[in-house]
């Protein structure tokens, strides 16, 4: 909590002073720790290893070495594993057992703070939704094989679904993998776009098709990517995030072990699917911070600005532009605390349910609220909110984020679509549940 005056919208009201229900001593004492470890290793530079679009391998090793990694993890962490591996605690400030869906939302806040989703997605995607599908459904014998050191760092791994011709369109992906003669192969042909974190990865959690056309052909595995026989990628120019290291993947006749499957054969898209919702709420966690970053340097701006003879702020017309987007981030803001609060409450199985659909809409909701307030930021910036240098820059480069919160993760129209589809199939699936059996009296 801050004990000096802040800049307008520049943190969420729990930081401005204000009280608020979610947070325990445990998740102020975390807030307080990771701000000063991020802080000190990524916030620092991070504009600066964005514009050089990489962030330094010794970054990753740090965070690695810190348990840093950890937290974007879907919560509850998994406790047995962590232990087994060392790892009882992150930073000496949150024992993994306690560590909740509050402490992985205010961890997200928190790397989003530099205002761009490059250096801190350049760290965290990989580990965030490439390591949950061997969690939930691997087996034993694969989790012995890779966990220990995803989970620790000494290996990278990323989320490869996406597609040149399927994106939204999970149903359709067209990367094959098909047995050998002798059942102890996979041998993986297709490509891969947008991929997150790959070129960097030894590792990938991969949507792959094993039998035929639709959903129920789709499967996943562990596919070897980095210096591996019939694997070769490349680094994508892409508008924003351009340090998270966007990948292009060609897979050539890749001969993967059977041992690597991700659970059971066509059981695929519901991995995906269910991974999808951890990816796509700390999208909106992470954009929410953006579009904060963006309004509070615009204040910060405005304050201190002269135009016709007086400071901006008092210009009715800035207040007025300033005032809509700050309604919409502080709205966006207690939606996703309401959210991640009831995540935290409500059993994984109904979750999963209840949530599934609202939580596209939230993702789909922060792009909206970003691309505005980023906009308005650079409009009041002016000039030098165009510029790709000097006291503007930040304002110009989360403007140029915008698309890669809107598309990636599902893409708006397509989120806004399944989340009221999904709230009307819970509904009719209810309604269902209180009709009277047939031939019965009981009312």
């Amino acid at each position: 909590m801050s004990s000096s005056p802040i800049v307008p919208f520049s943190e969420p009201p729990y930081l401005a002073g204000l009280p608020s229900p979610y947070y325990k001593p445990t998740h102020l004492r975390w807030q307080k720790a990771i701000r000063e470890f991020i802080s000190k290793h990524l916030f620092e530079n991070a504009l600066q290893w964005d514009t050089a679009e990489t962030v330094p391998e010794h970054v990753f090793e740090t965070f690695a070495k810190a348990g840093m990694l950890i937290p974007s993890l879907p919560a509850p962490l998994p406790v047995q594993w962590l232990k087994r591996l060392g790892i009882h605690d992150i930073l000496g400030t949150v024992k993994v057992e306690e560590f909740d869906y509050i402490h992985t939302m205010i961890y997200c806040d928190e790397m989003a703070r530099t205002g761009l989703a490059g250096p801190s997605g350049s760290l965290t995607t990989g580990i965030s939704f490439g390591v949950p599908p061997i969690l939930k459904f691997g087996n034993k014998q694969l989790q012995e094989q890779f966990l220990p050191e995803l989970l620790t760092g000494k290996k990278r791994t990323c989320i490869a679904i996406t597609e040149p011709e399927a994106g939204s369109d999970v149903a359709n992906i067209t990367t094959t993998a098909t047995k050998t003669p002798d059942g102890k192969h996979y041998i993986v042909n297709g490509t891969k776009k947008w991929i997150t974190n790959g070129i960097w990865s030894e590792y990938s959690s991969m949507a792959v098709r094993t039998g035929g056309p639709g959903p129920t052909g789709l499967s996943m595995l562990v596919v070897p990517l980095k210096g591996y026989p019939g694997v070769n990628m490349r680094r994508l120019k892409v508008g924003g995030q351009v340090s998270a290291g966007t990948t292009f993947i060609e897979l050539d006749d890749v001969e993967v072990p059977v041992e690597n499957l991700i659970g059971t054969e066509g059981a695929g898209m519901r991995y995906i699917m269910t991974n999808f919702n951890h990816e796509r709420l700390t999208i909106a966690i992470g954009a929410t911070r953006q579009a904060r970053v963006a309004l509070a340097a615009a204040t910060e701006y405005i304050l201190k600005r002269e135009a016709f003879g007086k400071p901006l702020v008092e210009q009715p017309v800035v207040r007025q532009r300033l005032a809509r987007c700050g309604a919409m981030v502080e709205s966006q803001w207690a939606w996703v605390e309401q959210f991640v609060y009831q995540m935290t409450q409500l059993p994984k199985e109904v979750a999963d349910i209840e949530l599934g659909g609202l939580t596209a809409m939230a993702k789909a909701q922060s792009g909206i609220v970003l691309n505005e307030c980023a906009q308005c930021a650079q409009l009041l910036f002016g000039g030098n909110g165009y510029t790709k240098s000097g006291q503007g820059e930040l304002v110009e480069r989360i403007y140029r984020e915008v698309p890669g919160i809107r598309i990636p993760g599902g893409s708006e129209d397509v989120m806004m679509d399944l989340g009221v589809r999904q709230l009307v199939k819970n509904f009719k699936n209810k309604t269902k549940a209180m009709e009277r059996p047939k031939g019965s009296s009981k009312l």
